[in-house]
């Protein structure tokens, strides 16, 4: 039985790479493929892969807090974070968040593969390169339940401060979220006013410096 993969990268041109050369290997299946996180949840939610292979810096969604809200509706979903930082900070909120392999974009093809067959085994992988980098933080139980990123935000205010920090209004945050404009306006305050932090700009330089963002979209 094949192992079906979804692959979630904004880069199209990763992404399409990746499917190819998964394609070819006997035994795995690459059954979607989505360009940000959001669209990710909604496609596993769909498909039901058994790996999902996620980017970290998306837009709309991050892969952490995608990874989050996937492990949540499909606890038996793999999720590998496939990713160019190796920062402490991105490896252990990613393993916080649920994901079991962790690996680096400049890693060889030939990992990917090894990578995806050690998950579905329920083993957990993490690049050697980063290794040592996370494993005190991860293991240590006085910091477990301890959040890196954006500790004092609900989940859907993590959102919205990410969709605000790429540039967008509250009309098509609103959209983008089926929200109304006014709640919108409700957790955008909150946000501010537990960061406190009252411009865009702030809340830009912050959302980028804690992860939910990146400068290259």
């Amino acid at each position: 039985m094949s192992i079906r993969i979804l692959l979630a990268d904004d880069h199209k041109l990763m992404r399409e790479g990746l499917s190819s050369l998964l394609k070819k290997q006997p035994g795995i299946d690459v059954v979607a493929e989505a360009e940000n996180g959001r669209t990710a949840v909604q496609l596993t939610q769909k498909f039901l892969p058994d790996v999902v292979v996620m980017d970290i810096s998306m837009p709309d969604l991050n892969g952490i807090d995608a990874t989050r809200q996937i492990i949540k509706q499909n606890p038996r979903t793999k999720v590998i974070g496939l990713s160019m930082h190796s920062d402490k900070q991105f490896v252990v909120e990613m393993l916080r968040a649920g994901a079991v392999g962790y690996m680096l974009k400049d890693s060889a093809f030939e990992e990917l593969t090894n990578v995806i067959k050690t998950v579905v085994k329920n083993q957990t992988y993490i690049a050697p390169k980063i290794t040592g980098l996370v494993l005190s933080d991860y293991m240590s139980p006085l910091e477990a339940k301890e959040p890196l990123v954006t500790p004092r935000l609900t989940e859907r205010e993590r959102e919205v401060l990410q969709l605000l920090a790429e540039g967008k209004g509250t009309k098509e945050i609103a959209a983008d979220l089926y929200l109304s404009a006014k709640t919108v306006e409700t957790h955008r305050q909150h946000i501010m006013d537990k960061l406190d932090m009252y411009t865009v700009a702030e809340l830009t330089k912050y959302a980028i410096r804690e992860g939910l963002t990146t400068l290259d979209h």
